[in-house]
């Protein structure tokens, strides 16, 4: 396999859509230890795409489009080549009206249940690591009430599009119980959070970009843009900036550092029970990122005669 070959997985009308004989060399040429790490995009994208809407020739690319600035290369700031791991892009139709993607969110859930069995016929024991942005977090998710359990090792949910009662349901079965994921969440993103929770789901459940209550002892929540996660994780090595916007679905890739992060937990160099052991145990609350700052006219001024 080539040194920074990604291989393209994709998921359409008529299920998955696999090179299964490029996938059985990929794994055979795979060191023991090496991971396959599966990558999942959000909402807009969708494989063939026109006008930088096609993943494979975006966040999947080791070489990205240079003038959006929502395109960074995951497979490369992730350490995925080299034969450290193999990369998957894993695109599936995620464009048009917004309800009709979440419903495609699920198929594309079984879909990726289906790769993670196929990897196993093929190479008994492989790890399989998931890392999902927004709405692919929704299809990792929707992967594990249909996986077998240990198919799945790692999903890392960045900005995660889904709200507590599917994930707690999810992690509820058999794969769910033996997967590890880590949430990464931000203030940032609390007002997409306070949308797909109206659009998604009615205003009837809590976005999972707010926390998992009840949590699994398997899920670990992070909140990345606040001070005490950010000092925690400077002592661990890996100094992030601040976050520099109030408002972003996207700052969980795109702020330096933060794929590095995550490469260091694929690849085992930070253990998540230690990261578990360093996290503050509070989160900040919803909207206050949004908030910081704002001044209301009459707050803390006394009235004069």
């Amino acid at each position: 396999m080539p040194d920074q070959a990604v291989l393209r997985v994709d998921m359409d009308g008529t299920g998955l859509r696999v090179d299964r004989a490029a996938l059985a060399r990929a794994l055979a040429d795979l060191p023991r230890a090496a991971p396959v790490v599966v990558m999942i995009h959000g909402y807009r994208f969708a494989p063939g795409a026109r006008g930088g809407n096609c993943p494979h020739r975006h966040i999947f690319s080791m070489q990205p489009p240079a003038q959006d600035w929502t395109a960074i290369s995951w497979p490369r700031h992730l350490g995925l080549s080299g034969g450290r791991a193999l990369a998957i892009g894993f695109g599936w139709p995620a464009r048009g009206g917004f309800h009709g993607a979440c419903l495609r969110a699920g198929r594309a859930g079984r879909a990726l249940a289906e790769l993670a069995a196929l990897v196993q016929s093929l190479d008994q024991g492989r790890a399989f690591d998931v890392v999902g942005h927004s709405l692919g977090a929704r299809v990792a998710l929707a992967a594990l009430p249909h996986a077998a359990p240990g198919d799945l090792r790692r999903m890392i949910l960045l900005a995660g599009a889904e709200t507590r009662r599917p994930a707690l349901r999810a992690m509820g079965s058999a794969a769910g119980r033996a997967v590890q994921v880590v949430n990464v969440t931000t203030r940032e993103n609390d007002l997409f959070d306070f949308l797909f929770e109206w659009l998604g789901g009615a205003g009837l459940d809590t976005a999972i970009g707010q926390g998992l209550c009840n949590t699994p002892v398997n899920w670990l929540d992070v909140q990345l843009d606040q001070p005490a996660t950010l000092a925690a994780l400077a002592r661990l090595g890996h100094d992030l900036p601040s976050a520099p916007a109030r408002i972003s679905h996207w700052s969980p890739y795109l702020r330096p550092g933060a794929l590095g992060l995550y490469r260091a937990i694929l690849d085992g160099s930070l253990p998540v029970e230690a990261l578990q052991r360093a996290l503050p145990e509070r989160r900040d609350p919803r909207w206050s990122r949004l908030l910081a700052g704002w001044h209301w006219p009459l707050a803390g001024r006394t009235q004069r005669a």
